[in-house]
C-alpha cells in the first residue's frame, strides 16, 4: 500500500537536511514521555520519526527501558514501521499528501497496538517545498479531521494547542474489530 509518491518523497528527504525541520517531537516528548511512565509502555513505534528527535526528547526526560521502533520513508534505512504499544505520529498527518491520507491512516491503524499519540497542525507551516507549496500539504481544522480518524480510532483525549502554530493532539485507542 502505498503512502508517499516519489517525487513527494524526494522533496522530503530535501527538507530534512534543513536541522530546524522536524523539531516539533521534542515539544511533545515530556508529554509523552509521561504517558508511557503512566501507562508502563514498553514499546514505541515513531511513524514519521524524521531525525528521532523523539527518542532524543525521551533521553532528556530520563526515560529508560523501552523499545524504539523509528520509521520513516525519508530514512529508508529505518526499515518498514513496527507495531508499538504506544505509536507516536507527531507532526506528520499535515505533511501527508491528500492521496494518501486514507493509506497512512490504514497504516497507522495496522500498528497501533494500545494507544496511539498524533499530533496535528490545522495552519500553514513556516516552511516551504522545494516546489514552493507550504509544507503543510493539509490544512484543515479539527472538525475535518476527527471523521477521518474517528474512522479508524477511539478518542481518549484531545487538546488544541499552539506549539509551532494552531493544532491539536489526540490519544486515541484502536477501534474494536
Amino acid at each position: 500500500m502505498k503512502t508517499i509518491s516519489e517525487p513527494y518523497l524526494k522533496q522530503q528527504q530535501i527538507l530534512h537536511e534543513n536541522p530546524q525541520y522536524g523539531v516539533a517531537s521534542l515539544t511533545f516528548a515530556p508529554l509523552v514521555a509521561r504517558i508511557i511512565s503512566e501507562n508502563k509502555i514498553k514499546t514505541i513505534s515513531d511513524y514519521g520519526a524524521g531525525k528521532k528527535r523523539l527518542l532524543e526528547g525521551f533521553q532528556k526526560a530520563g526515560l529508560k527501558n523501552f523499545d524504539y521502533f523509528p520509521y520513516d520513508p525519508a530514512f529508508p534505512h529505518y526499515g518498514a514501521p513496527k507495531e508499538g504499544e504506544l505509536v507516536c505520529c507527531i507532526d506528520v498527518l499535515e505533511h501527508i499528501e491528500p492521496d494518501f491520507l486514507q493509506n497512512v491512516l490504514i497504516d497507522l491503524s495496522r500498528i497501533v497496538i494500545k494507544y496511539g499519540f498524533f499530533s496535528i497542525h490545522t495552519g500553514p507551516a513556516g516552511k516551504t517545498l522545494s516546489d514552493g507549496r507550504n509544507a503543510h500539504l493539509i490544512q484543515e481544522p479539527t472538525s475535518w479531521w476527527l471523521p477521518k480518524l474517528c474512522e479508524f480510532f477511539d478518542v481518549i483525549r484531545l487538546q488544541v494547542h499552539n506549539h509551532y502554530g494552531r493544532g491539536f493532539w489526540i490519544i486515541v485507542t484502536p477501534k474494536k474489530k
